[in-house]
């Protein structure tokens, strides 16, 4: 993608930027660090509570891209960044770098971001430069999708099989756990495959658990005997 594509330009060019005065980077972190409302008026507020240092990040992009109407915009954004993290491995390595300091960081960012994201999406990207925590992006993008999952009605649920499931059954399964989730809600369904199960499902809806595994049955069985 474009945020991709002018990473790896930029990385090619490293050496033509030199640290930013104190003076200018504090200028960059205090305006990145603006962009986000600390007092979110109550239509902005995030629609679950997630905790933990990503999740403040998180919480507070929410907000900020509330207030500008874009969140659709942000949480695609966010996701390509993420996803050039994992496919790229000198952006990878951009993210984690102990050695730059974070005002060249900061100014990269700049370069590489502005005119290809919106301000909210930037603001982020920025405040993690300044604050050194690029490294967290992953986390943070996936607590923002959680808070755009929970604002579209969207319950996660994973089933876990022995053998991979047709459609037929994956669709089976989704229709019934609509009607345990509530009318007003959709299910957004991942499937996984587990040879040790041997047979049966296990299912995980939010934070409840169901293992209908034929391996938990011979497990519990087992325990059973003397």
């Amino acid at each position: 993608g474009r945020i991709k594509d002018s990473f790896l330009h930029l990385i090619g060019v490293e050496q033509c930027f030199h640290p930013a005065s104190e003076a200018a980077s504090s200028v960059i972190r205090t305006t990145a660090i603006r962009g986000f409302a600390t007092k979110a008026e109550v239509s902005h507020k995030p629609p679950i509570d997630i905790h933990g240092l990503s999740a403040r990040y998180a919480n507070a992009t929410y907000v900020a891209a509330s207030k500008q109407n874009v969140l659709d915009t942000v949480e695609k954004e966010l996701l390509e960044i993420a996803k050039t993290a994992s496919t790229s491995e000198p952006f990878r390595q951009f993210l984690e770098n102990p050695t730059m300091s974070r005002e060249v960081k900061t100014k990269m960012v700049g370069e590489m971001l502005k005119g290809k994201t919106c301000d909210v999406t930037l603001n982020l990207m920025s405040t993690l430069a300044g604050n050194a925590r690029m490294k967290e992006i992953n986390n943070i993008t996936d607590g923002f999708v959680s808070l755009m999952k929970a604002r579209r009605g969207e319950v996660e649920a994973t089933i876990t099989s022995a053998e991979p499931l047709t459609k037929a059954q994956a669709d089976a399964v989704a229709a019934a756990m609509k009607t345990q989730v509530g009318k007003d809600k959709t299910v957004a369904l991942t499937t996984k495959v587990d040879p040790s199960l041997i047979g049966g499902l296990q299912v995980q809806v939010g934070d409840q658990f169901l293992d209908l595994s034929v391996a938990s049955r011979v497990d519990a069985l087992s325990r059973t005997v003397v």
